[in-house]
């Protein structure tokens, strides 16, 4: 007759600390395995932006100006950058409410593994897979004719920049995937689609009027581009307003604001799910 003998729970914080560490790693291991054998799920992340590179370079870029002169395609492709981070909410939402749907999280919550664990191992997975839809956004990039300006030192921190906002919003994605059903994650993208057009990403907010001038120079992700920009030496009037001026500075607050917000909340809702 076998004895089934439980584990023994950490006590101590860095106990509890090695415990979701190695919770977040076994659990990024399974995310990254479904990855590899669904090679089409990343095709498709990548597929929208790629498009949007060539048809806005291509089609659109003769036609386009950049406030203070400048080539559009440089202009054009930090936002590209930028819009992509954003977008990778929606493989967030839609996994997590997937997993969700289908018992997965249930499993993990019935077995004594850390909630905090569970979810970022999440998190890494999705920046795993979303460092290579940037490393080949950069190289499609390159092959539209954008350059690095400023060197490779500021470009790094360009790149950490990105990242440091997906990281941020995966956790917007896991609180919202672990409220929706998969059908309302497919729907997801209808609020992002406008929140990066009502940006810098693609003109200036010189161009618009200026109450809507207003509202692009203080989204999250115009300060992240602007900085990028600025990073990467690519062209793209500033402004004189504060958020234009203090753009590096917001591109660290904003995301670091939206960990501090949404990290813990979703650790909650992982919590409380089906009470």
């Amino acid at each position: 007759m076998s004895t089934s003998i439980a584990p023994v729970m950490p006590r101590t914080p860095v106990e509890r600390l090695r415990w979701a560490f190695s919770d977040a790693r076994i659990v990024a291991g399974r995310e990254l395995i479904h990855w590899v054998r669904n090679p089409v799920v990343i095709l498709n992340t990548l597929l929208f932006p790629l498009v949007m590179v060539m048809l806005f370079g291509y089609v659109f870029g003769s036609a386009m100006t950049v406030a203070g002169g400048g080539d559009y395609r440089e202009f054009l492709m930090p936002g590209m950058f930028g819009q992509t981070m954003v977008f990778g909410v929606i493989s967030t939402v839609y996994a997590v409410s997937l997993n969700a749907a289908r018992g997965v999280t249930d499993r993990f919550r019935s077995m004594p593994t850390s909630s905090f664990g569970v979810l970022m191992g999440r998190a890494v997975a999705d920046m795993l897979t979303s460092t290579l839809d940037l490393v080949i956004l950069v190289l499609c990039g390159f092959l539209v004719g954008w350059r690095v300006r400023n060197g490779i030192g500021p470009a790094l921190a360009a790149v950490g920049l990105l990242l440091l906002l997906r990281f941020a919003l995966i956790w917007v994605g896991i609180c919202m995937g672990l409220r929706l059903t998969p059908e309302g994650a497919g729907a997801a993208w209808m609020p992002l689609f406008p929140l990066t057009l009502l940006a810098n990403t693609f003109v200036s907010p010189q161009l618009m009027p200026g109450w809507l001038q207003v509202v692009a120079e203080w989204n999250p992700l115009s300060a992240v581009v602007l900085a990028c920009r600025e990073l990467f030496g690519n062209p793209g009037l500033a402004g004189q307003s504060w958020p234009a001026q203090h753009a590096l500075e917001l591109a660290i607050a904003w995301p670091l604001l939206i960990i501090v917000i949404f990290l813990p909340l979703s650790v909650r809702r992982y919590r409380r799910l089906n009470r």
